[in-house]
């Protein structure tokens, strides 16, 4: 038989086999208590999944560098690969929503330019370990595919808040995206994590440089509108 790893419930909180066999007799306030707590143990271990990537990591050297026990973080997360693809998603989703609002306070496109490109670099110098956690997680989907449908998700969002900025800068500038969502993305992308591979490196120019180069690349991405002929 399976051994379950042992966890005190506090109370309120069920058990994770209760919440997945009986979904309909868990009350909302339950599953949310259930979910802020894994948010709790996620951010704590951050840190350590962070500074030591997927490799060299497992659940009872997470709870070493934290204040939660090996049987506690057991018992929210099915194992480390579970933790693991938890911290990242959080983690992009809070980019994303970063970048949305720099999109949605933006007025003129030159705004829009200037904003994106700060944020891009600033995010690489203050997170560059968060960042290279989620490089080294989509990198391991290719050999384990426990990671690909969660990569899979964050990719597509990611691609989806490029395109947003493209489609909001075209739009203010009067003109329309030159190219489609998937290669903005790739371009992006690649710009991104060779400027982080350098600052990671110790190369002390890598931000203004990845700054001055999404100023001059978001222009180059648009074309003129098309006219009614």
């Amino acid at each position: 038989m399976t051994q379950v790893a042992s966890s005190k419930l506090t109370p309120g909180e069920v058990a994770p086999v209760a919440l997945m066999a009986a979904p309909d007799r868990i009350s909302r306030r339950q599953v949310d208590k259930f979910a802020e707590r894994r948010a709790q143990l996620a951010e704590s271990a951050l840190l350590t999944l962070s500074e030591l990537g997927y490799a060299r990591t497992s659940l009872r050297e997470i709870a070493q560098n934290s204040e939660f026990s090996h049987g506690v973080l057991h018992y929210y997360f099915r194992d480390k690969v579970d933790l693991i693809t938890h911290c990242v998603r959080e983690y992009k989703a809070r980019c994303v929503t970063r970048y949305d609002q720099i999109a949605a306070t933006a007025t003129t496109a030159e705004e829009l330019r200037t904003g994106f490109a700060a944020g891009l670099a600033q995010t690489m110098v203050e997170d560059a370990h968060l960042h290279r956690l989620w490089y080294d997680l989509r990198s391991q989907s290719m050999f384990e595919a426990s990671f690909r449908e969660d990569v899979a998700a964050i990719d597509a969002s990611l691609e989806r808040m490029i395109w947003r900025i493209l489609s909001q800068f075209a739009d203010l500038a009067g003109r329309a995206p030159s190219l489609p969502p998937a290669t903005a993305y790739a371009i992006f992308d690649g710009l991104f994590q060779h400027a982080l591979i350098k600052h990671l490196f110790g190369d002390e120019n890598a931000a203004q440089q990845l700054r001055a180069q999404v100023e001059d690349l978001l222009p180059t991405m648009t074309e003129p509108m098309a006219t009614a002929t």
